[in-house]
C-alpha cells in the first residue's frame, strides 16, 4: 500500500491527493478534521513535525497516513507492549499491512515480522521504546526502507512530567541514524515548558509545532467534596453511568481493590488494575475491559496510556492526581467518540495533607520537590476555582477559552456561592500561631479544627488546649465548613503542611491575612452536585457530536450492536475495531439499502464495506415497513456482556529488555 519510487519533489506534489485519497479509501472519511491535513502535508514532504492534540483528536492519522503514502514502512514507537496487538488489529481491520515486534511473540513469530519488513512487505511497524537500545533492532532497521518515524505519548520524555520514560531519552538516535527520514512525535497533553522539553530532547529543532485545542466540548467536568468516597462514586455510577464502561482511579493499591471489591458487592461489575498484581490478570482485565461492555476497571495510573476504547463514558478519581497534566491525561480517556462523558471527582482535604506529605517525603533533590509542589498547587486550584473549570484547564495548557462559561461543567451549571472568609482565615490562622508561639506545638488540621469548635477532646484536655485563648471562637462554622476553609487556604498558599505528620504552619503571604491587609475570599461548595440525569440535557449534548437516535432508529441500533458484538467474539478482537458506536448510529439513522449508499457512511473505508457491508445490510434488511424484526445475531452473547477471549501469554519478567514499559510508573500505598 505504500508508495513507490519518485523523489521528493514528486512525492510532495501528489502528496494532498494521495493522502485525500487514502483517508477516503481506508478510513472512510471525505475530510480531515483540524490541524491533521496540514500536519500530514508536512510530514508527506519530509518534515519533522510535534504535534500536540487532545485524546480522541485524530493523532493516529497524522503518522498512519504519510506512513501510506511515503515509501516504506513507518516504525511507530508506542510505549505499552500489551496494547501492540490490539493496534495492529484495528489496521489490519482497515486493510492497513501493520505488524509489531516485541516479547510476547517466540523466536518464530519474530523472524516472519522482521523478513516482512525487509520484504517491504509492512506499511507500519510498532516497536517500544527498549528495543530501539538494542543493537539487533538498529541494524534491522537499517536494512529495511522506513518512510517515517511516529513517536507516540511523546511527553514520556519529559523528565518533569506525569510520565516519564527514561527510554524515551534514547530517541534522539533516530535523528541521528536517519537524518532523511521524517519523525513525528504526539502527545495529547504538554504544557508548553513540556512541549519544547520534547523537541530539545528528541532532538528536533527544526520541527514545525502543531497545536490543536485542548477543548473537549464532550466532557463534563464535576468535582465533589468528598465525604464517603466509595459510597459518592457508586450514587454517581447507579445515578448516571448504570451500565457504562469506565474508569475509576485511586492513588494506591489498596484501594483499588477494596473499591473493585465494592462495586462488585454493589452490584457493578469491576475488576482492580496496578502494577502489583501479575503479568496475566493484568492483561486478562485488561482484555476484558477492551472487549465488554458495562466494566468498571478500578486502576491506579499504571493503567489507561495508549488505550484506544472510544466508548468509555466516565472517568472518576476517588483521589487527587498530582497534576493537572496527569489529571487531564487520564479524563482525556473518556468519550473519544465525541458522545457525552463524565470526569467526576471526589476531592477533600486529606488529599491535599496527603499529597504534600509525599512531595516532602519523596526521593528527588530540592527543584524537583519545587517543581512538583508547583504542579500540586495547579491542581488545587483547579478544584478551588469558582471559575469555569474547562476555562481554567485550557489557560493552563497556554489556550485562551472562547467563553469565560463553557455551561458543561459543574461550576458552570451550579456555580457555587463565594463568601468573604477573611475572619474565618484570621482565626485559624491565630489558631496555628498560638499553639506555636504559646506551647511551641504544631498539629494537623483536626486539631485546630477541634480547638476552633471548642471541643474537649482526650487530646484537647491533654495538652490543655481548652485554656488557649482561640478555643471555641469557631462555632459560627461546622467541621465541614473548617476543614474547606482549610483545604483553600492551602490551595491559597495561606498555609502550608509539613513533615512526615502533616502538621499545619504559616506561609510567607499569611502575615498579610493577620494583619488585615489582604481579603480571603472563599467558595462554598453546592448544596447539591451538579448533574447531567436530565433527559433533556443530554439529548442537547449528544447532538453536538452525533444525531441522537429517533425511536425507530433504536432497536435497529441495538441489532446492530449484537451482530457487532458476535462479529468481534468470532474474531477475538474489541467491538470497535469492527465499528464505532457513531457509525452504528449513523447506520440506524440513515438506513442505506446498498453498498454503494453504505459506503457514504462516515467511518467505512473499502476493507470495512467489503468484509462486513453484506452483513450490515442484512441486519438492516430485518427491519421492514412492517415493523423491527430482530435479527439472528448469531452465538453472541447481550451486547453488553461480551466475553473476554481467552488472553494471549502473559509477558514474562525475563523476557527481554523492553519488559520495562509493562513495569509501571511508581505507585503509593
Amino acid at each position: 500500500m505504500s508508495g513507490t519510487g519518485g523523489t521528493m519533489v514528486d512525492v510532495t506534489e501528489s502528496a494532498e491527493s494521495e493522502a485525500q485519497q487514502t483517508l477516503h479509501r481506508v478510513f472512510g472519511y471525505e475530510t480531515f478534521r483540524g490541524e491533521q491535513e496540514a500536519v500530514v502535508d508536512h510530514v508527506v514532504a519530509g518534515g519533522d513535525a510535534v504535534v500536540l492534540m487532545p485524546t480522541g483528536g485524530g493523532k493516529s492519522l497524522c503518522y498512519q497516513i504519510p506512513a501510506l503514502v511515503r515509501p516504506g514502512t513507518g516504525v511507530v514507537v508506542s510505549p505499552l507492549i500489551a496494547l501492540m496487538q490490539d493496534q495492529v488489529d484495528a489496521l489490519r481491520a482497515l486493510g492497513v499491512r501493520a505488524g509489531f515486534i516485541n516479547s510476547t511473540q517466540d523466536f518464530d513469530e519474530r523472524r516472519v515480522m522482521e523478513a516482512e519488513f525487509l520484504a517491504g512487505e509492512l506499511d507500519l511497524l510498532y516497536l517500544a521504546p527498549e528495543r530501539l537500545r538494542l543493537d539487533s533492532t538498529l541494524q534491522l532497521l537499517a536494512r529495511g526502507k522506513i518512510s517515517v518515524f511516529a513517536i507516540d505519548e511523546a511527553h514520556c520524555v519529559a523528565q518533569w512530567g506525569h510520565d516519564f520514560r527514561p527510554d524515551y531519552l534514547a530517541l534522539s538516535v533516530l535523528g541521528e541514524r536517519w537524518p532523511d527520514v521524517p519523525r513525528i512525535a504526539l502527545t495529547a497533553t504538554a504544557t508548553n515548558a513540556t512541549h519544547q522539553e520534547i523537541t530539545h530532547r528528541l532532538g528536533m529543532p527544526d520541527a514545525k509545532h502543531f497545536v490543536a485545542s485542548f477543548d473537549r466540548p464532550n466532557i463534563q467536568y464535576r468535582i465533589v467534596a468528598k465525604s464517603d468516597p466509595k459510597k459518592q462514586l457508586l450514587s454517581f455510577l447507579k445515578e448516571e453511568h448504570a451500565g457504562d464502561v469506565g474508569i475509576v482511579y485511586c492513588l494506591s493499591r489498596n484501594s483499588t481493590e477494596k473499591t473493585a471489591e465494592y462495586l462488585c458487592r454493589n452490584g457493578i461489575e469491576a475488576v482492580p488494575y496496578h502494577a502489583g498484581l501479575d503479568a496475566g490478570t493484568r492483561a486478562r482485565h485488561q482484555a476484558r475491559f477492551l472487549r465488554e461492555d458495562g466494566l468498571v476497571v478500578v486502576a491506579t495510573i499504571a493503567f489507561g496510556m495508549g488505550i484506544d476504547k472510544p466508548d468509555v463514558r466516565f472517568v472518576a478519581h476517588l483521589d487527587l492526581p498530582k497534576s493537572v497534566e496527569g489529571y487531564y491525561q487520564e479524563t482525556g480517556r473518556a468519550g473519544r467518540d465525541g458522545l457525552p462523558s463524565t470526569a467526576w471527582m471526589a476531592y477533600g482535604l486529606q488529599d491535599v495533607v496527603q499529597q504534600r506529605k509525599l512531595i516532602q517525603g519523596g526521593e528527588g533533590d530540592e527543584a524537583f520537590r519545587r517543581r512538583a509542589a508547583a504542579h500540586l498547587d495547579a491542581m488545587l486550584a483547579l478544584c478551588e476555582t469558582a471559575d469555569c473549570r474547562r476555562a481554567r484547564l485550557l489557560t493552563y495548557f497556554g489556550q485562551e477559552p472562547q467563553t469565560a462559561a463553557c455551561g458543561n461543567c459543574d461550576t458552570c451549571l451550579t456555580p457555587p456561592e463565594t463568601w468573604d472568609g477573611t475572619v474565618a482565615a484570621q482565626k485559624l490562622l491565630s489558631t496555628v500561631v498560638r499553639l506555636k508561639r504559646e506551647r511551641g506545638q504544631k498539629f494537623g488540621a483536626g486539631q485546630i479544627v477541634d480547638i476552633l469548635l471548642g471541643r474537649k477532646t482526650a487530646k484537647v484536655i491533654q495538652f490543655d488546649h481548652d485554656q488557649l485563648s482561640v478555643f471555641g471562637i469557631g462555632e459560627e462554622l461546622s467541621e465541614a465548613e473548617w476543614r474547606g476553609v482549610v483545604r483553600q487556604l492551602l490551595a491559597q498558599g495561606l498555609l502550608e503542611v509539613e513533615g512526615e505528620y502533616g502538621t499545619l504552619v504559616l506561609t510567607e503571604d499569611s502575615g498579610s491575612v493577620l494583619g488585615r491587609e489582604r481579603e480571603v475570599r472563599l467558595r462554598k461548595e453546592a448544596a447539591k452536585p451538579a448533574s447531567r440525569s436530565s433527559k433533556g440535557e443530554r439529548k442537547a449534548k449528544a447532538s453536538a457530536a452525533v444525531a441522537e437516535l429517533d425511536p425507530e432508529a433504536v432497536p435497529v441500533f441495538e441489532a446492530l450492536r449484537a451482530w457487532r458484538g458476535a462479529r468481534a467474539k468470532e474474531q477475538g478482537v474489541p467491538a470497535y475495531v469492527i465499528f464505532h458506536d457513531a457509525t452504528l448510529r449513523e447506520i440506524a439513522t440513515v438506513r442505506p439499502a446498498s453498498l454503494v449508499e453504505l459506503g457514504g457512511i462516515g467511518g467505512l473505508g473499502e476493507k470495512k464495506l467489503a468484509t462486513y457491508g453484506e452483513g450490515v445490510l442484512e441486519v438492516l434488511g430485518s427491519f421492514g415497513a412492517a415493523g423491527p424484526e430482530a435479527p439472528d445475531p448469531g452465538p453472541a452473547p447481550a451486547p453488553h456482556h461480551v466475553p473476554a477471549p481467552v488472553p494471549g501469554p502473559p509477558v514474562a519478567p525475563d523476557a527481554d529488555p523492553e519488559f520495562g514499559w509493562d513495569e509501571e510508573p511508581p505507585e503509593y500505598e
